[in-house]
């Protein structure tokens, strides 16, 4: 597991030092010596319970944490872990105030981690984004809706000033009509990866031109599978949506929520 050496015991924190807690993993792992998270040094330890260990770390409360620096070298230690051993992502920022307090997290929720864990053994999360081309997804709602389509003309052969109620229902025709389209085609890619998939969510959209945002968790033996199927939809929707395959990563929407999240 990389940046996973020799496992040590993180001692009782100082005053104004504090146990950041990265993941939840299995007990037999082993910390590689260039581990780094967050803070300076960054160094990675494991506390160990039973079956299950806590990926953790020593860090000084005099600094701010949430610095985006912060948060990427929080998701890569985990993306890293997540290639080689089954993790369970905890959420970025969580702190406790020593060892004591992560054997009890471990001690109380033992035999959940440790189901959780045989679930995401050879499996990762990756992550599909699609964003529309905005002149493309234009054209097509104005094809086809007439009302958008006569707007735009109004538009067009009259002033600014008399065409702000004009302006005004385009848009709203033109945010339903991509909203609209975002969920066909968010089922679409659903019903072609599903096969693939152990489990699917659908998450927010991060903007207003996404065609669809998916989280897919797979079996490692079908990644290769889940990449052609992307990019056979990429291919597909080449000129009219942008499709990005991210991964493979911790599985962060797949974990259970006790004590965790």
């Amino acid at each position: 597991m990389p940046g996973v050496a020799e496992t040590k015991q993180p001692s009782t924190p100082e005053t104004g030092r504090a146990i950041y807690l990265y993941g939840i993993v299995p007990a037999d792992v082993e910390i590689a010596d260039d581990a780094r998270g967050v803070g300076e040094p960054g160094t990675v330890a494991l506390i160990r319970h039973g079956d299950v260990a806590a990926l953790v770390g020593d860090l000084n409360l005099d600094r701010p944490l949430g610095t985006p620096e912060d948060l990427l070298a929080h998701e890569r230690l985990l993306d890293a872990t997540a290639t080689e051993v089954p993790v369970i992502p905890i959420r970025f920022g969580a702190l406790v105030t020593g060892p004591e307090a992560v054997t009890d997290l471990l001690a109380a929720h033992h035999d959940e981690f440790a189901r959780a864990l045989d679930e995401l053994d050879g499996r990762a999360e990756y992550v599909i984004k699609a964003r529309y081309e905005e002149q493309t997804v234009l054209r097509e709602v104005l094809t086809e809706q007439p009302e958008a389509a006569g707007l735009r003309d109004q538009i067009r052969r009259l002033p600014e000033a008399a065409t702000r109620q004009a302006r005004i229902r385009l848009g709203e025709i033109v945010t339903r009509a991509v909203e609209a389209k975002r969920e066909a085609d968010t089922q679409a890619l659903i019903a072609e990866l599903t096969p693939v998939s152990v489990l699917l969510s659908a998450r927010e959209p991060t903007h207003e031109r996404d065609a669809a945002h998916l989280a897919v968790l797979v079996d490692a033996a079908r990644a290769g599978e889940l990449r052609e199927l992307v990019d056979g939809f990429a291919a597909r929707w080449s000129g009219r949506a942008n499709l990005r395959l991210l991964g493979p990563l911790a599985p962060y929407d797949f974990v259970p929520s006790a004590g965790v999240r």
